[in-house]
């Protein structure tokens, strides 16, 4: 009986990791971003309470602009998805093919491996994309602020270039720690999950790779949304503050920003928005892993 070769892994078959990576982000972002909008809302008027029902949030956004409205930003959140998620998943997926047939002889990844490989892509591909996710929510929260704050970016790159010359190239990464910290979170959620309900369920179902892909991303996108959520708040508080009249800033770092958060909201307060941010991000999961494995079998 001949033995199937394992694939060679050469620079092409990187590239397509990364291409894959990156047009499944994408996708999914063009059906999500408006509830992303709505999450981000909630998240930011948190801090000073109010009604944080989302179907309000919603209106509230309609009010200003229209459908249009709950687009706002969306050149910046397919830029993020073009540098965050091309990083994270081109390095995942082409860690585990070298894991896999490499290191492994042709066998499924361990569970360990899953894990400091989804925390590694999600860390350095967080570095890569903080100045775009800067620029998204800067987008997205700037008609909360009163007038006179309003920073009224026309897009994308005015926006980028702006926060580089009246604040610096370093601020592009304001907030960086949260959210390195939240990627890393969200990948081990997000991938590692997937991962182990595919291994499993394909055990069960068999040759029903739909289904299987189906189910596994719904998991997938819980666990992600639970785990990611906190770090998801904290960042988005830190990119969106802005220097108060005697001109310093509410939060100094990370850690001050979670501790007044807790103080003020109480530790549930980390999870405000949580059925939003499910509807937001399991979706998002769910449509960026089924689209690779789509993507990946056309590409084959």
């Amino acid at each position: 009986m001949t033995q199937t070769q394992p694939p060679k892994i050469t620079l092409a078959s990187q590239a397509k990791n990364f291409l894959i990576g990156g047009l499944s982000g994408m996708i999914a972002t063009c059906f999500v971003q408006p509830i992303d909008m709505v999450k981000v809302r909630i998240q930011l008027k948190s801090e000073a309470g109010g009604n944080l029902s989302p179907f309000h949030i919603a209106r509230e956004i309609a009010a200003e602009g229209g459908v249009k409205s709950f687009y706002k930003g969306i050149d910046s959140a397919l830029m993020r998805q073009a540098v965050y998620t091309t990083t994270r998943l081109g390095i995942y997926f082409s860690l585990s093919d070298y894991l896999k047939y490499t290191v492994n002889g042709g066998s499924n990844m361990t569970s360990w491996q899953r894990v400091y490989s989804s925390l590694l892509a999600g860390g350095i591909g967080s570095i890569f994309g903080t100045p775009a996710d800067l620029v998204l929510i800067r987008m997205q929260s700037d008609s909360t602020l009163p007038e006179a704050q309003r920073r009224n970016y026309k897009n994308f790159f005015d926006a980028f270039s702006r926060i580089v010359r009246e604040e610096g190239l370093l601020s592009c990464w304001k907030g960086a720690t949260p959210t390195v910290v939240r990627a890393m979170s969200l990948n081990l959620g997000m991938l590692v999950s997937y991962d182990e309900s595919k291994e499993r369920l394909t055990k069960y179902l068999g040759n029903s790779p739909n289904t299987v892909w189906a189910l596994s991303s719904f998991i997938s996108g819980g666990i992600a949304a639970a785990m990611s959520l906190p770090f998801d708040n904290v960042k988005t508080k830190l990119q969106k503050q802005t220097k108060g009249p005697d001109g310093t800033l509410p939060y100094k770092s990370f850690i001050d920003c979670g501790m007044k958060t807790a103080a003020r909201e109480g530790i549930l307060g980390f999870w405000a928005g949580f059925p939003t941010y499910v509807v937001r991000i399991a979706p998002h999961v769910m449509i960026t892993l089924v689209a690779s494995e789509y993507l990946k079998k056309l590409l084959k």
